[in-house]
């Protein structure tokens, strides 16, 4: 089964996760906590964006927005993760909108780049900055 972005879903420990990059977040999030650099994580916490309300009589859903995660550091600090593979400018106006709303909460789209990061995972707006750079880089070259 495929996802609107046309990612492949997949089941780990019984959990669905929209594609196999979020579930490998999952899967580092766990060891994160087996080894203690982590106090615990959550699946999907969810944000309202707008309430539900009703316009000229009829009734409009709440905008929301879900995360994958919710991250409790050992420092007591919360960090919200959303894992990407690639944005829409949808996507994009919702998590300004989300980060505009709780300015003193932490959010972050990562991806998963084995290329530019040793862990694994490198902030999303970083890893498209990474490959314009070498796209230029390598297109210089060429040239």
């Amino acid at each position: 089964m495929r996802s609107k972005y046309n990612a492949k879903k997949i089941t780990v420990d019984g959990i669905t996760f929209d594609s196999k990059d979020e579930a490998r977040y999952y899967e580092y999030l766990k060891k994160l906590k087996a080894k203690g650099k982590i106090v615990n994580f959550e699946l999907q916490p969810k944000f309202v964006l707008i309430p539900a309300f009703e316009y000229k009589g009829k009734k409009e859903r709440p905008a929301t927005y879900t995360l994958d995660f919710l991250i409790y550091n050992l420092d007591g600090t919360e960090t919200y993760v959303d894992v990407k593979g690639d944005s829409t400018p949808q996507g994009e106006l919702k998590f300004k909108i989300l980060k505009h709303l709780h300015q003193d909460m932490d959010f972050r789209w990562i991806s998963r780049s084995l290329k530019y990061s040793e862990s694994g995972w490198i902030d999303f707006k970083e890893l498209q900055k990474k490959r314009r750079e070498s796209k230029r880089n390598a297109q210089n070259k060429n040239n």
